[in-house]
């Protein structure tokens, strides 16, 4: 197993957002976008999921608002746009290894 420091395992919710977050800055639309692309539409987050979520995440230092800009497209729409954090990166991968060292336990019993 991994010896890097450890970090509480994330809620799904949470854990898909810094995943999505992970390939750059997007709004809130485009962070449930790319979760469901990411899942192959298996995970769907609803808008007080998502909010609710990204609410908690700014408080615990994990994302942080990158920019509050118009939306390039044709409405004019300010929208917030949310970015990882050192710390919210750090999250990521301590959950990325939990997942690794999981995969390696089920394929050690034969599970797959």
């Amino acid at each position: 197993m991994n010896d890097a420091p450890s970090s509480p395992p994330l809620t799904p919710a949470v854990f898909h957002i810094l995943l999505a977050l992970a390939h750059g800055e997007k709004h809130g639309y485009e962070i449930t976008k790319a979760v469901r692309r990411d899942s192959n539409g298996k995970v769907t987050m609803g808008n007080g999921t998502l909010y609710g979520s990204l609410k908690r995440m700014l408080g615990d230092g994990l994302i942080e608002i990158v920019a509050d800009r118009v939306d390039d497209s044709d409405t004019d729409t300010r929208r917030k746009y949310y970015g990882l954090t050192d710390l919210g990166r750090a999250a990521l991968n301590a959950e990325l290894q939990r997942y690794i060292d999981t995969t390696a336990v089920i394929h050690r019993y034969g599970l797959v």
